[in-house]
């Protein structure tokens, strides 16, 4: 049986290289050339002995996802649905900024926790992916924008887990793949640079916190139990309360000194000033020194399903200001790639409908550059 090597962060490849018999540093050799360089056939590994790569045709494979449909905005935003197998698709959106490349990954099909914002949460929950998927996301858009864009340095400089799914109900998978994000032979990410999002699996932030500390930012969208009782259905297990003494545990470890609140602004829902300055007074009541947490305010991007509304822009506004007054770090999130459902709380809109028969129509609408065949997958398979 052969094993697919975006499955290992560089502990795991090295104890795979050890399996065939070879030395450890062999497995920084492949690493680099993997996730560097971008190979997925063993003959490019020019340095590798050849024996080494005899051993590694018959035991071992690079396998990347195979890329359904890709769309590119109008303000440069891409987004790319990836076949993940089993009738399943998850979505990956590339955000150019002038100082940064931003990537959101999905961790799951679909998601179990059903945030009343998220279509991706209506969608429902399907699997989780392994750690091959969740890197061959990176892989995929790191080496196609290389050759798309005409550079050779790094393009993308940070990645957030912030697509499909609640990435710590994925942990054994996640963690693996956020040390090849990290890894200096692998994308030499910083820590600061790679952000888990999270709708407050507390346990699972203490975990995190140990184990790989990156940027947190937790789906917070209600100042009181009440109102995230029925925003988050998760909040029913782990109240506010917990989750805001979590995230304060977790500032001990993490490589920034505060952590990011996201807040999808509803119309009428969660949007009044009252509502701020509630959260004025929660985050104040669970400070433990100086400014610990900023605000990232989110415009919502409808669907049907929802029943909810957008908040106008003069609200959001408003709603800033009391954070702002109070000493709170506060930005509003600019919206991109809503023209192509890649903004955020769109992602897996028409999942569902582009798997099985649907799956060999989206590839007939494919949006491709010549590049993309030869990262993802022999020609024939497009």
């Amino acid at each position: 049986m052969t094993v697919n090597l975006l499955d290992y962060d560089l502990e795991g490849l090295a104890v795979f290289c050890e399996r065939l018999g070879e030395k450890r540093y062999r497995a920084i050799q492949l690493f680099r050339w993997i996730h560097q360089k971008g190979a997925r056939q063993f003959d490019e590994m020019s340095d590798l002995a050849k024996s080494l790569r005899e051993k590694l045709a018959t035991t071992a494979v690079v396998k990347p996802l195979e890329v359904l449909s890709q769309h590119i905005s109008e303000d440069g935003t891409i987004k790319w649905l990836f076949d993940v197998g089993g009738g399943d698709a998850v979505e990956t959106v590339f955000i150019p900024e002038d100082d940064r490349g931003t990537l959101c990954i999905s961790s799951q099909a679909g998601c179990a926790v059903g945030c009343r914002f998220c279509s991706t949460g209506h969608q429902g929950f399907s699997r989780n992916l392994t750690t091959g998927e969740i890197v061959a996301q990176l892989w995929f858009a790191e080496h196609f924008l290389r050759q798309h864009l005409g550079r050779q340095e790094r393009v993308i400089s940070n990645v957030v887990m912030m697509g499909m799914g609640e990435p710590l109900q994925n942990y054994s998978e996640l963690v693996p793949a956020l040390k090849v994000m990290l890894d200096d032979h692998g994308y030499g990410l910083s820590r600061r640079r790679v952000t888990v999002s999270t709708s407050g699996v507390v346990p699972m932030i203490d975990r995190l916190a140990l184990d790989c500390p990156v940027a947190l930012a937790v789906s917070l969208h209600a100042p009181d139990d009440a109102l995230r009782d029925n925003l988050v259905p998760l909040n029913r297990k782990y109240p506010i309360a917990e989750l805001l003494d979590a995230c304060n545990r977790y500032l001990g470890h993490a490589p920034r000194d505060f952590i990011t609140f996201e807040y999808c602004m509803l119309d009428g829902v969660n949007d009044q000033l009252a509502h701020a300055q509630q959260l004025v007074e929660l985050v104040k009541a669970h400070a433990t020194g100086g400014v610990w947490c900023k605000f990232n305010l989110i415009p919502f991007n409808p669907f049907p399903a929802s029943g909810l509304h957008k908040s106008s822009k003069e609200q959001v506004l408003k709603f800033a200001k009391v954070l702002l007054d109070a000493g709170i770090v506060t930005t509003v999130r600019k919206t991109r790639g809503d023209d192509i459902d890649a903004a955020c709380g769109q992602l897996a809109g028409d999942v569902k409908d582009r798997t099985g028969v649907a799956s060999r129509m989206a590839r007939q609408r494919t949006i491709m550059l010549q590049p993309v065949a030869s990262l993802a997958s022999p020609p024939a398979e497009l």
